[in-house]
């Protein structure tokens, strides 16, 4: 399985190939490495590639799936950057982007539950609907108080990703 990894402000596409014990064969980007990594003590590692030997330290940091990476020369951020983490960062950047008037599915989905209907008078933090996209049930709250404009979708309805699912007046 590939996983991107950033690294400060570059990303590299990382997978494990093969593994023998302490033995690896990772690919990073389009390079195949043959590589010797064994843990010294919780959090450091001693890697040997060609020759070369590296030690790592990795410090979890604020956020999930995140790191401070230090070697012997230089220290880094590191964040993997799965699935997961996509879709947060993905729903992040659509709810800024489309105000606090509109419910938008940050990516394709299914629609679980609508709990509004046209006309209806809504709270800020109201639960309006549910999606379902990749095993996990998102809730979306209303971000302003106000009445149920339009609801442009069906419960049991998939839905595309930045598709407009109700908008509040």
């Amino acid at each position: 399985m590939a996983l991107e990894i950033k690294l400060n402000n570059r990303t590299a596409l990382v997978e494990l190939l093969a593994r023998d014990g302490n033995l690896c064969r990772i690919k990073i980007d389009d390079k195949e490495y043959d590589a010797d990594i064994v843990q010294v003590e919780r959090g450091v590692y001693s890697i040997l590639i060609a020759g070369r030997s590296f030690n790592i330290e990795l410090i979890p940091g604020e956020q999930p799936k995140s790191y401070y990476v230090n070697t012997y020369l230089n220290s880094y951020t590191a964040e993997i950057v799965d699935a997961e983490v996509k879709y947060r960062n993905n729903r992040q950047k659509v709810s800024q982007l489309d105000g606090e008037k509109v419910i938008v599915s940050p990516m394709p989905g299914k629609v679980v539950k609508i709990n509004c209907k046209v006309g209806d008078e809504v709270v800020q933090g109201q639960t309006l609907i549910v999606v379902s996209a990749m095993k996990m049930e998102s809730e979306f709250k209303a971000k302003t108080p106000g009445h149920i404009a339009e609801i442009r979708v069906n419960e049991g309805e998939t839905v595309e990703g930045k598709q407009v699912l109700i908008v509040i007046e």
